[in-house]
């Protein structure tokens, strides 16, 4: 039987192992209406969508004219950035194609990738972090206590594409979020992936080396790349009618893509994390949340979703080779890692926090923000 915390919604299988669900007369939760509103608001109507997909790659192609490329996106092997890769092929687009490698890749995924590229014949940049000051973040964070130990990857793939963006002068970064199987993701389990400034000062706090490579993408690159330069980030995904079992069948057919068994799963880290640190220390099983989107978009059953929940969330054999292999990796020996295990969770909010405003965080921008603020996009 599925391991639940709580209640448990009667529509879909999200539980009070995220503290702010609440459930109305009738049982359902706020995520399956939260679902609800945000495919209403973002997702144009199915019988519009081609029309406005084709809107979208037909302006894509006519400003990148005399270009290289014409948009840029990252490529991970996984569904979501596979599939994206393969519609900018069927609709004539020109990307650049980006990998971030962080140091965790799988065999899987490094496989997928070359797959793809060579039926796709597209370029593709590989973005190499520097390993020994991301370990070091990465180890800050586990001894910080924090949940969001993914959120310094989000962080440095945004500051990455953006950056290359800017370097090939492409207005277009194509997105792989997409409503249909990412909408549910709890505040609570997750941090604000822009907020430079909580990476900051929880690696202040707990990092051992000074940090000179990282891809910091913090307001003010924001404000260049976004408002000066005009650089837009489009989820391509939500413009089709997007269904994951079907697009992982074709991206099986045409392209040899093979499934990892879990979303995210092509980073060895990310499998460890989602599979072991996530529901040992935080209580955490993010499968909830994925199958809880699949059900509010209709792509699977509640029972299905259930059965699934039932199966381990881990191979044992695998847990054992993977945690052998992060703690090696990381330079953590078994006994310092499972103290940092035993420690209490730690809110983002114990650290300094971001503001969004570049004025705040930049506080000698003050005066200048009436000349900043009269940017116009180009």
């Amino acid at each position: 039987m599925p391991s639940f915390v709580g209640r448990v919604c009667v529509n879909c299988v999200m539980d009070e192992s995220d503290p702010f669900i609440s459930f109305d007369e009738k049982g359902v939760c706020n995520h399956c209406k939260e679902y609800k509103e945000k495919a209403t608001k973002k997702l144009v109507p199915l019988n519009q969508r081609e029309a406005e997909f084709k809107r979208i790659i037909s302006k894509i192609q006519t400003e990148g004219k005399g270009k290289k490329y014409d948009c840029i996106l990252g490529i991970s092997g996984g569904t979501d950035s596979s599939y994206m890769a393969y519609l900018a092929k069927k609709n004539d687009l020109r990307p650049l194609v980006v990998h971030f490698d962080n140091g965790w890749n799988s065999e899987l995924a490094v496989k997928n990738i070359e797959n793809i590229l060579s039926k796709l014949e597209f370029d593709l940049e590989t973005f190499v972090i520097d390993w020994e000051e991301f370990k070091d973040i990465q180890l800050a964070y586990l001894k910080a206590g924090v949940i969001d130990i993914e959120a310094i990857t989000d962080h440095a793939i945004a500051g990455t594409l953006y950056k290359l963006a800017g370097k090939h002068n492409i207005k277009y970064i194509l997105s792989g979020y997409n409503i249909v199987t990412e909408a549910i993701l709890p505040n609570a389990w997750v941090y604000n992936k822009q907020d430079h400034i909580n990476i900051i000062d929880i690696h202040n706090k707990f990092g051992t080396i000074p940090l000179k490579n990282f891809p910091f993408f913090d307001s003010i690159s924001r404000k260049k790349y976004i408002n000066a330069k005009g650089i837009k980030t489009i989820n391509i995904l939500n413009y089709i009618d997007y269904n994951k079992k079907e697009v992982q069948q074709i991206l099986k057919d045409e392209l040899d893509w093979r499934d990892y068994g879990g979303k995210h799963y092509e980073s060895i880290f990310t499998r460890f994390y989602q599979g072991y640190i996530l529901p040992t220390k935080f209580n955490v099983d993010k499968r909830k949340a994925h199958l809880s989107t699949l059900i509010c978009s209709g792509q699977i059953t509640r029972d299905e979703a259930l059965k699934e929940l039932g199966e381990p969330i881990y191979d044992f054999e695998q847990l054992k080779t993977d945690k052998e292999f992060v703690l090696k990796k990381l330079g953590l020996s078994e006994k310092k890692f499972e103290d940092i295990m035993k420690q209490e969770p730690v809110p983002h909010s114990d650290f300094k926090v971001g503001t969004g405003s570049i004025y705040d965080e930049y506080k000698w921008l003050k005066p200048l923000k009436p000349i900043l603020s009269s940017i116009k996009r180009k």
